[in-house]
């Protein structure tokens, strides 16, 4: 696994629709979200408002990520 380096990002949900990524937990992220990477944790955000948050390998594993920066 690469490591996930400090920044923002494009999160998508690798889910194919909102009840599966809801299943997950992933249902507040779902479709896609802002994720801000720092010290080893992924905060999600849409328009400045904070979505969920999880461990920086979690998120690298479970959600696409482009960086943004």
């Amino acid at each position: 696994m690469k490591a996930l380096h400090d920044g923002r990002y494009k999160a998508t949900c690798k889910e194919r629709n909102a009840l599966a990524a809801a299943m997950n937990g992933h249902g507040l992220v779902f479709p896609e979200a802002s994720c801000t990477v720092s010290k080893g944790q992924a905060v999600f955000d849409r328009d400045g408002v904070e979505l969920w948050r999880c461990n920086a390998a979690y998120a690298e594993v479970h959600f696409k990520l482009e960086r943004i920066d």
